[in-house]
């Protein structure tokens, strides 16, 4: 394992400058076949995108994909946490100016170019160990929070800076929007989460409507969870309600894709709401012009 001496990870400056650390054009190739292969609709979209921008967001979704594997996979929870620790060295490196991994070296010129905060990087990952360390099962209101904070914020932070953002002013349109995208995707995934026996409701929703278990199979099959389903499904609402009154902050390519992304989680949420929780293994439909934000917020944070 890789140790970095005084390594602060709340810096946002590389302390060394390495020019040999640049990608290559082969290498910024294999990044763009790796998002190919996931999303030809995610590529797409980032050819509207001038070129430094366009290389940051697919070096950020070609790190978030790693992740992604890791905790989707199927390896022990030892060699997962094993592989996230490695992620968390490989982030020092890339801020100690000395990038290793193919999408760390792609990074490099985004982390000066559009100032991203390395504890940011390393919250993903805290997030997606949440997920490999354990089954998760009914967290309390403060578990959720911390895992939307780490999973979703998070990147909507980075992107959001990514496209143009200033950091103060991205701080509440990105918490806001990530918190009502995560738990929008909690909401249209409880039937998939529950084959990987994860379950995401918070427990004092639960309770409250007299739901004290937390076997996904089991809680998923009673009859409040229509109630339980629209109360989370309103507080998503509410963030959503909060990206619109703060999104006047941002400017340019970060309020187009705001913009976007908002409405189709919008729509996601509006269809699932109308489709209701009895059938939750029912897809549900939205307009195709919706379904490329979709994408961009399913491989960004993975819901």
């Amino acid at each position: 394992m890789i140790t970095l001496e005084r390594f602060d990870p709340g810096s946002t400056l590389v302390r060394r400058r390495d020019l040999s650390s640049t990608p290559s054009p082969a290498e910024e190739l294999a990044v763009a076949k790796g998002i190919r292969a996931n999303s030809a609709s995610f590529l797409w979209l980032m050819r509207l995108l001038p070129a430094p921008r366009r290389r940051a967001m697919q070096a950020l979704y070609g790190f978030c994909r790693e992740l992604h594997e890791i905790t989707d996979g199927e390896a022990s929870r030892t060699v997962k946490l094993a592989l996230l620790a490695d992620w968390r060295d490989q982030i020092a490196l890339l801020y100690a100016g000395r990038p290793q991994h193919i999408v760390t070296r792609a990074l490099r010129d985004a982390i000066d170019r559009f100032d991203l905060r390395c504890n940011d990087f390393l919250a993903i990952i805290d997030g997606i160990k949440i997920d490999a360390s354990a089954d998760i099962r009914a967290p309390s209101y403060e578990q959720l929070d911390l895992y939307c904070e780490q999973r979703a914020v998070a990147v909507t932070r980075i992107a959001l800076r990514i496209l143009g953002a200033a950091l103060l002013d991205g701080e509440p349109p990105a918490a806001e929007l990530g918190r009502g995208m995560q738990l929008t995707g909690i909401l249209r995934d409880l039937a998939q989460d529950a084959a990987r026996h994860r379950l995401y409701l918070p427990r004092e929703l639960l309770r409250a409507h007299g739901i004290f278990a937390t076997m996904p199979s089991y809680v998923l099959a009673q009859p409040a969870l229509p109630q339980v389903c629209n109360a989370l499904a309103e507080r998503a609402a509410a963030h959503f309600a909060d990206v619109q009154r703060t999104r006047s902050a941002l400017s340019g390519w970060a309020t187009l894709a705001t913009t976007a992304v908002l409405g189709s989680y919008r729509t996601l949420l509006k269809a699932l709401l109308g489709r209701g929780w009895v059938r939750i293994d029912e897809p549900v439909r939205i307009p195709a012009w919706h379904q490329t934000a979709l994408l961009l917020g399913y491989g960004l944070m993975g819901r």
